[in-house]
């Protein structure tokens, strides 16, 4: 089910719109921005018309519309409206829209590429032309997979820009990705900043930890049947159910990035790390409104097969709070923590303590230890200096380690990380530099010479 596109008939009189999309989307307003001409006042009475067509003709909730449109009016004939950037005149309506209907998926923003997409289909037609636009946008953002690493402890992190998909295409992206995911001892799914898109992302992504065939998502539209989503059960990359898995999410987590937290939350999957979000759960279409607006309407609701209602106007608050900022460095020390206490093997939890001082090093930094002021020296191979900016190991005259590098302090005891080589550690005591290589019980004492 795609994000389905509200065609304009005539600028501000009427429009259609094809069976309703059971995704709930959100573009950041001006994130498209042009450097527009200016608009006159003809265009902005025009437009501010239009949302008003658009509003009373299919909203979700029609007991709003006289509030949205009592607004908009008032704050019309004070001049509140009385500029001629579109990006500006967009950001005033927005707000307006917001403050009146309390509805996260309620926004103007001036987007001329997708309104000339838009607009490019008669009345009616199937929105192909947009379609390709956005299939050509999917296709050069990955289909919103942004990022995939290994974190220390085997722990594999996924970050997802946006839910977009592509029929046939968009699967096959996420399979990779969740083949890569799967081989975690833990898996992070972070979904900081993302604004949303479509529900078959979400409900492809949410079928890997779920059994097949279990109720989502209903959702809900007037004059419609109702659209259930359920578990997949065809998944070329296999199940996760059972593991361990953190979702980051912050204010910017939005629409169908809180849907696939509201289902980890709901069904118990694993923890929200991070901030509430932005608490945008209506399904929305846009109507193109010249000239070269797209206007974002609720057409629908959802209601979660778990709790039975949903994330409007409250966002999903996280399991454990964090500064989204260091929301990762939160999820992947819990992640650990909770690793190490039923590890595999001896090997394995080794595995995992050496990651806890670097992670714990990041959310508590530390400044350097007293020992510091006494490190400079050469012990053995080795040569620490200090400088402006820290301490610095060398080894001078070795072929893979042609410069210093930097001792990074893990804790107020001593104990140094060295930039760059992930499997070294340093700890500097009076006289003696120890070296800690990762796997070896006994650390390596260096005398000063």
């Amino acid at each position: 089910m795609r994000l389905n596109l509200v065609s304009a008939v005539t600028l501000a009189l009427a429009f259609t719109t094809a069976s309703s999309n059971a995704s709930a989307q959100i573009r950041t307003p001006g994130s498209d921005a042009r450097v527009p001409q200016a608009l006159s006042s003809a265009q902005r009475d025009a437009v501010i018309a239009a949302i008003g067509t658009a509003f009373r003709t299919s909203y979700v909730f029609p007991e709003k519309v006289p509030a949205i449109a009592a607004k908009l009016d008032r704050a019309r004939k004070a001049g509140r409206y009385t500029v001629t950037n579109p990006n500006e005149f967009a950001g005033l309506i927005t707000a307006d829209l917001r403050e009146a209907s309390h509805d996260g998926h309620a926004f103007l923003a001036y987007d001329p590429a997708r309104f000339a997409a838009a607009s490019a289909v008669p009345a009616g037609a199937p929105a192909q032309d947009l379609a390709d636009f956005d299939t050509a946008v999917a296709r050069r953002d990955h289909y919103g997979l942004a990022e995939q690493r290994i974190l220390a402890g085997n722990v594999r992190y996924l970050k997802i820009a946006g839910f977009e998909w592509v029929s046939d295409e968009t699967g096959k992206a996420y399979d990779d990705a969740m083949r890569f995911l799967k081989g975690g001892d833990a898996v992070i799914i972070d979904l900081r900043g993302n604004g949303g898109g479509s529900s078959e992302a979400v409900q492809y992504l949410v079928s890997h930890f779920l059994k097949a065939g279990t109720l989502e998502i209903t959702f809900l539209e007037a004059g419609h049947d109702p659209v259930q989503t359920r578990v997949l059960d065809n998944l070329p990359a296999g199940r996760m159910i059972g593991k361990p898995l953190y979702v980051l999410v912050d204010q910017g987590s939005a629409s169908a990035a809180e849907s696939f937290a509201y289902d980890v939350q709901q069904f118990k999957l694993g923890q929200l790390v991070g901030a509430t979000t932005a608490g945008a759960a209506n399904n929305n279409a846009f109507v193109p409104i010249a000239p070269g607006f797209m206007l974002s309407v609720s057409m629908g609701r959802p209601v979660h097969a778990v709790s039975k209602t949903n994330w409007e106007g409250i966002g999903v608050a996280p399991d454990v709070a964090a500064v989204p900022a260091q929301a990762l460095d939160q999820a992947h020390l819990l992640a650990v923590q909770a690793l190490r206490a039923s590890p595999a093997s001896a090997e394995i939890a080794g595995d995992y303590a050496w990651a806890l001082p670097d992670i714990e090093a990041r959310l508590h930094p530390v400044g350097l230890p007293a020992a510091a002021a006494t490190a400079p020296g050469t012990y053995g191979k080795y040569v620490v200096t200090r400088d402006t900016t820290g301490l610095w190991i060398a080894r001078p005259g070795h072929p893979l380690w042609p410069a210093p590098r930097r001792l990074t302090p893990l804790n107020g005891d001593g104990l140094f990380a060295v930039d760059g080589i992930d499997i070294l550690r340093v700890a500097i005591k009076p006289d003696t530099l120890e070296l800690l290589w990762k796997g070896e019980e006994t650390p390596r004492v260096l005398k000063r010479v």
